[in-house]
This record gives structure tokens, sequence and C-alpha cells, in this order.
């Protein structure tokens, strides 16, 4: 793995228009939504979402959104559930990919989880050939069921 220095910015009106370009493997499209939809509904759920640019010196190589106490469907039978937090999305470009990107940022927004209290990440995915299963697994979310048609897994960010 290449060394990298990522960090996380804020979706700017300077950077709006290169996030929209942003292109995942095209056979990865079927798993990830674009950007442009993501900034949408972080537009319009401005209190739960929490979208940001992955870089690496000048340049835009991904794009992660997290959420913030979220009440699940699959949680509906457990009394009391806890409100849920964690990636809603993600999105490593095309040439980018393989580089600690993604890892880095599923870290961050771990540790803005932590920062807000959070005790348990929680992400979603939809299975299939060349899908994200097995990046998360590894690192170390642990399948939990299907909500509707994504499998969901938790990761415990006390340890």
């Amino acid at each position: 793995m290449t060394a990298v220095s990522p960090r996380l910015e804020k979706v700017t009106p300077d950077t709006v228009l290169e996030a929209c370009r942003l292109e995942v493997a095209p056979e990865q499209r079927k798993f990830v939504s674009p950007v442009a939809q993501s900034l949408a509904e972080a537009y319009v759920h401005p209190d739960t979402a929490w979208p940001r640019l992955i870089c690496d010196g000048d340049r835009i190589v991904g794009f992660v959104m997290a959420f913030f106490d979220v009440r699940f469907d699959y949680d509906a039978d457990v009394p009391d559930a806890p409100l849920r937090s964690g990636l809603w999305r993600l999105a490593i470009a095309a040439g980018e990919q393989g580089r600690g990107y993604g890892r880095f940022a599923v870290g961050a927004v771990n540790e803005e989880i932590r920062r807000r209290g959070g005790t348990v990440s929680t992400v979603t995915w939809h299975g299939g050939e060349g899908g994200p299963e097995e990046f998360y697994l590894r690192l170390g979310y642990r399948k939990r069921g299907l909500t509707d048609d994504e499998y969901l897994g938790d990761l415990d960010l006390t340890g």
C-alpha cells in the first residue's frame, strides 16, 4: 500500500462540481449512489448527514458521508433501541483505489462518531460480486442481518 496523507474537507462552492464528477469503477456503480445524489440527500437531511471530500494534496480522491442519530427500521422490534450513527456513503475514485483512502475515510467517520459520544458504527451495503462486503468485514464490522435489500453491519468503537 502506498503511503497516504489524506484529509477530509467540507464540500464548498469551489469543490462541488469536481465532487459531482467523481466516478467509481464501472463495476462498482451498482453498489454506490452518485456523489450528486448524496449531496442532494445531505441537503435535505442537514441535521443527520455529514458529507466530506477525501483529499490528498490538491486532489479529490473520494467522497464519504456519515449519518448521526438515526432510528433504523431494523431495530423496530427492539424496545428502547439506541439511535444509530455510521457510514452512509463511500466512493473512492476509480483511479485512486487500493491506496488506503477508503480505510482512512471509515476511520475518520468512526472518530467523528466517538467525538459525538457514539460507541457503535453502523454500515449497510448491497450484496453481490465485487461489492464492499469484504472491505467492511476486514475493517471489523460484523454482519448483523438484512434491512430490506441491504446487509447491516456494526463495529464496536469502545475497544
